[in-house]
């Protein structure tokens, strides 16, 4: 080697030597110790949390590294650092690392639990309070969520520009507001290119509002900025918020090789132009809302993507390709236009839908558009299309199908005889994203009997039993009397269970036998249970959830179950679910309710009009309601906002007497902008009609097979005119 060279080579390397040893690890006990040296820091340095909680701290992290030397904020062994109580993080700066932290039992005091930036820049040239070429990576997020459920914050708000958010897991965010959202209100954060991959988003409860996105990009108001943001690899697993899973609402996007596995909702392109949507998996296995894709605004690709046993309808459909409004507001529903949507697989996809949304505002069909060169197959050989507007501005060739499409789409599909098309692997494995040392989803029993107590007849057995298990459990009640002096304080899952009706029997002397808590579930099954003993008050309730707001749902089933003498006053219902509470399932079976001076269900607190309601679900199959002044059930949801699932209501073998008496006002069912209903093969005797009540989106209303005799069956009123809906009335019987 030249020795002048040689020489030189030496000089440099001594040169770099103390530059690279300045890096220095901060090992940090507290927070008052965070602080003192979080304003200090200089490229390579590392900031290590150590093990235990850090409860209520507001971490500001502000620095600038470079590219070859990030500065890291990062547990010292990842997921031992657990992040809770009133705490958030906000980033600042450049070449900044987050790694190994768990955001858990606690929720942010701020509108954000992570945000990207630490304040609004003052002006166009100011970079100070954003994050940019920044890093989130082996982050946990686990239900560190708002106690109150229509309190909104976001877990991640993404500013700045070039930042990579990956392997983290989001899970259980119960409260409203997107779970991940991208912003774009300043010049400093359009066309930012940030990277959204490998991450495990895991389930996200069903909310039953508006305001429930796992993932947003952009927002209306800058729609036509383009994000240019990539989201690929991710798995997004049970996220049912509401009806969009992701909503884009930028242009230039890229999403790409994502699996949505049983979510319900759709990856929605509701505002932005010329995104890429490529090579995601669909997997819906038949679960009820699950869907695929919505096409709204131009120059939209839809492209290799794989779509299964997807079952959702309208708006949440299998693949959906809506009507736009003539010149629309940016906030409202601009015309597909010049979209392609080609080389797509839909294996026993229910709905295919175009022209979604026809109404006298959205009148603009899609134009310029091709649908070319797609597999459909149905299982059954049903056709999944629907056409709800004209298609004649979709070139539609090339594609195949295992059944006939009908005359309107006949040119472009070729029946095909035995297509047959294998699941493809998966573009991403749930193994691969997230962090391999905190567990992800897995399905299980809400009403976990490994713990059984039997109980003996008396006062307050059945409390002191409750108080001796440790979460969910059992109590197995011997037959004879127990008495509940106080309220059962629900806070767990729990199943009681009787000898029978008439052999156990229950009282209680407050004004309700149970009230749920966050988190709760019941099961009351094989008992009687009367009201003689309760207090002569307003509003009292066999079951009721608590009057603070509910961040995680119950589940409340009553099997078996014989409820009668609520007639101590004129308000006491059997189920009473009160504002900002919801329930995923309310289940009655095999159950009967005599001498009731209320309601048997009464669902019908939210009646701010906003979109919410009380319950999901709502069954009641073969059972009997003899004297109940307030009718069988009152169901509510207000509002005009098209966001939400339900409510779905199933009544079948029911009989219905005298509730209430056909010569008073009332009704015997209230369904107030329920989105699916039946009431079937069931008995109305001298008891007022059943009241539907149109608000929102396409509710789907059936009335079949019941027998009554006193007219009316039913009323159907529309609060919005002209609204879309489908009511069938059918095979019903008078008999006087």
């Amino acid at each position: 080697m030249n020795n002048k060279l040689s020489t030189l080579s030496g000089v440099v390397a001594l040169t770099l030597v103390p530059a690279l040893c300045a890096a220095k690890d901060y090992s940090v006990a507290d927070f008052s110790e965070y602080q003192k040296v979080a304003g200090d820091l200089e490229p390579g340095d590392r900031v290590l949390l150590e093990d235990g909680v850090w409860r209520d701290v507001e971490f500001v992290f502000s620095a600038k590294g470079t590219e070859q030397e990030p500065i890291t904020l990062a547990a010292a062994n990842p997921g031992k650092a657990i992040i809770s109580g009133r705490s958030n993080l906000q980033l600042a700066g450049e070449h900044l690392v987050v790694r190994g932290l768990v955001f858990k039992d606690g929720y942010t005091p701020t509108d954000s639990v992570i945000s990207f930036r630490t304040a609004k820049p003052k002006d166009e040239s100011d970079y100070s309070t954003i994050a940019v070429d920044t890093r989130l990576t082996e982050v946990v997020i686990d239900d560190f969520s708002n106690p109150d459920r229509y309190e909104t914050d976001y877990w991640v708000s993404v500013y700045g520009k070039n930042n990579r958010i990956d392997h983290n897991h989001f899970s259980f965010k119960r409260n409203k507001g997107v779970t991940m959202a991208v912003k774009l209100d300043t010049e400093h954060s359009r066309e930012n290119r940030h990277i959204i991959e490998y991450n495990y988003f895991g389930p996200r409860p069903v909310l039953g509002s508006n305001g429930g996105e796992t993932l947003r990009i952009g927002t209306s108001h800058y729609s036509l900025s383009d994000s240019l943001t990539t989201v690929a690899h991710n798995y997004f697993e049970h996220c049912d918020g509401e009806v969009e899973i992701v909503s884009n609402k930028s242009g230039k996007n890229v999403l790409k090789n994502n699996v949505f596995f049983e979510s319900r909702g759709t990856l929605t392109l509701r505002h932005g132009n010329g995104n890429l949507v490529e090579g995601n998996a669909f997997i819906g296995n038949g679960v009820d809302h699950t869907g695929g894709i919505r096409v709204i605004n131009a120059d939209q690709v839809i492209k290799n993507n794989y779509l299964s046993g997807l079952a959702g309808s309208r708006f949440g459909g299998g693949l959906v390709v809506m009507n736009g409004v003539p010149n629309s507001p940016i906030n409202r529903y601009h015309q597909v236009d010049n979209a392609l949507i080609t080389g797509n697989t839909l294996v026993n996809v229910e709905r295919i839908i175009f022209g979604a949304g026809s109404d006298e505002e959205r009148s603009a069909a899609p134009s310029n558009s091709r649908f070319v060169n797609n597999t459909v197959i149905n299982d059954s050989k049903e056709s999944p299309f629907e056409l709800h507007d004209s298609v004649k501005g979709i070139d539609f060739s090339g594609n195949k199908s295992n059944f006939e499409t009908g005359d309107e789409l006949e040119g472009g599909f070729k029946k095909v005889a035995g297509l047959d098309v294998s699941a493809p692997v998966l573009p991403v494995q749930k193994t691969e994203v997230g962090v391999s040392w905190y567990p992800k989803f897995e399905k299980s029993d809400r009403f976990n009997t490994e713990q059984s107590v039997n109980v003996n007849p008396g006062t307050d057995t059945i409390l002191d039993a409750y108080a001796s298990l440790d979460g969910a459990g059992e109590l197995v009640l011997a037959a004879g009397d127990f008495h509940l002096s106080k309220t059962l304080l629900l806070n767990e899952a729990l199943v009681i269970r009787g000898a029978g009706k008439g052999e156990t029997r229950l009282t209680f002397g407050r004004k309700s036998l149970v009230d749920l808590l966050n988190g709760s579930a019941l099961r009351l099954q094989d008992l009687s249970i009367s009201g003689v003993r309760a207090p002569d008050d307003k509003a009292n309730a066999v079951i009721r959830s608590d009057s603070k707001p509910m961040g995680k749902n119950s589940r409340l089933e009553l099997l078996g179950v014989e409820v009668k003498d609520l007639d101590i006053n004129k308000d006491f219902d059997v189920i009473k679910l009160r504002q900002s509470t919801f329930a995923d399932h309310v289940i009655v079976k095999d159950s009967s309710f005599n001498n009731i001076k209320g309601t048997v269900l009464k669902l019908d607190s939210e009646k701010d009009d906003y979109g919410m309601y009380n319950a999901e679900y709502i069954t009641v199959k073969n059972s009997q309601v003899n004297n109940a002044t307030g009718g069988l059930m009152t169901v509510y949801r207000g509002g005009t906002d098209e966001s939400t699932f339900g409510p779905h209501v199933h009544v079948d073998g029911v009989t219905v007497t005298a509730s209430p008496a056909a010569d008073k006002s009332g009704s015997s069912i209230v369904l107030h902008g329920v989105q699916r209903g039946l009431i079937e093969n069931s008995h109305f005797e001298d008891s007022a009609p059943i009241l539907v009540q149109h608000t929102v989106g396409g509710p789907v209303i059936r009335i079949d097979n019941n027998t009554y005799n006193q007219k009316p069956l039913y009323k159907v009123e529309s609060v919005v005119p002209g609204m879309e809906s489908t009511f069938n009335a059918d095979n019903n019987n008078f008999s006087e």
